[in-house]
């Protein structure tokens, strides 16, 4: 079996919900062994995440925690403290997102294994950075997509502010934190040493702003919501065919010129003096889209599909998240595999993106049960004793499965 990228890498996951499970996710895709620590009583809080009647394991959750092995264990009684700190001194990454100050309370901060492990990447994702004066501070995804200026980008002009149904900035964070972790690495493959990141999830949000931060930085404009539609590109946006709604995105004058005669039949409409360059099509947007969408009524959302990719022009369907699972790119594309689960049998999950000549990502393996390796972990890796693994399984220190 060939190796995977990240082949003998040790991660201890010491994160929840979103952001941190997401970054270690991708990671474990990678190849590296993650070690999800987990509250025993209640574990990560997306075990939980169920609609009404649904029996088994959260959909949620084992969305992102494929290929981890659970620890549940409480690190604040000493004994518990004690155990992850063994599987720390053997670890290359930690990566925790718990409240400033969380880790240092119990002793597993960076600063306590930094001059024993010199070698260690410790990795925090916090909401408003470790230091200054916002660290004390909770970060959550839909407080900054309001904060950074997302929601005011994002809906109709004449309706309100809208949040983005995904959580895309803790998607985000967890994105910086694996590529800061990658980083980290190859850093210390040539000076022997690790160190410690702070990825704050207000600072990778603001990030993703771009470039509607340039204009605001050189010329003092704040972006307008035009819900569907571009100021600065046209045509964009959602056409209405004679059976639904499509999205069409064309950005560049020798494209709009191929748009028009390839695939609308209509060449008039390229040289008409409105559309005839992108600042004038932007300026008249809204008489171009009244053009356009007379065009369209004639035909299916199927139909002008066909022709505009057979013309090279960008368009695709509107779906719901079902239908993109269902559609034929996502089927030629090979995105849905199954895996293994403990006790679902087998589980659906979307595979990793990445593709690799020589090292390709691991297969993917189920999420794992709340404390399923709770005790293989603490004897194979931290070298605890049965009899120490009995003990804290009989204070309810550590739960096993």
């Amino acid at each position: 079996m060939a190796e995977t990228p990240l082949t003998g890498i040790r991660i201890l996951d010491i994160t929840r919900v979103l952001a941190g499970p997401f970054c270690t996710m991708m990671l474990s895709d990678l190849g590296a062994e993650v070690l999800k620590v987990e509250n025993p009583a209640v574990g990560d809080e997306t075990r939980h995440f169920k609609t009404p009647g649904r029996e088994g394991e959260s959909p949620y959750f084992m969305a992102i925690n494929r290929n981890k092995k659970s620890i549940a264990i409480d690190f604040t009684k000493p004994e518990g403290a004690d155990a992850v700190r063994a599987l720390i001194a053997k670890s290359d990454v930690v990566i925790e997102a718990l409240r400033t100050g969380t880790m240092d309370r119990y002793g597993l901060d960076y600063a306590s294994f930094a001059k024993d492990n010199p070698r260690l990447i410790y990795c925090s994702i916090s909401g408003y950075g470790r230091t200054g004066p916002l660290k004390d501070r909770g970060g959550y995804d839909p407080v900054a997509q309001a904060e950074v200026g997302l929601m005011a980008l994002t809906g109709e002009s004449d309706g309100p502010p809208m949040r983005v149904g995904v959580s895309l900035f803790d998607v985000m964070a967890g994105q910086y934190a694996c590529q800061a972790i990658l980083a980290a690495l190859m850093a210390r493959e040539r000076t022997g040493r690790g160190q410690s990141i702070d990825v704050p999830i207000y600072d990778s949000s603001l990030s993703v702003m771009h470039p509607y931060l340039g204009r605001y930085l050189v010329e003092g404009i704040d972006e307008l919501r035009v819900g569907n539609s571009s100021l600065v590109a046209q045509p964009l946006g959602a056409y209405e065919a004679s059976d639904g709604r499509f999205l069409l995105t064309i950005a560049g004058d020798a494209l709009f010129v191929k748009f028009c005669r390839n695939a609308l039949d209509r060449p008039d409409l390229a040289e008409d003096a409105r559309f005839s360059g992108n600042a004038a099509r932007v300026t008249n947007r809204l008489a171009l889209k009244d053009e356009l969408e007379a065009i369209f009524a004639s035909g299916t959302v199927d139909y002008w599909l066909e022709r505009l990719r057979a013309a090279g022009i960008p368009a695709g369907a509107i779906r719901s998240t079902g239908e993109a699972l269902d559609s034929y790119e996502t089927e030629a594309r090979g995105l849905v595999l199954q895996a293994s689960h403990t006790s679902e049998g087998t589980v659906p999950v979307v595979r990793s993106p990445l593709h690799f000549s020589d090292t390709p990502v691991r297969a993917p393996v189920g999420a794992p049960l709340l404390g399923e390796h709770s005790s293989q972990v603490l004897r194979d890796i931290g070298g605890l004793s049965d009899g120490q693994i009995e003990e804290l399984l009989a204070k309810g220190i550590l739960k096993g499965c």
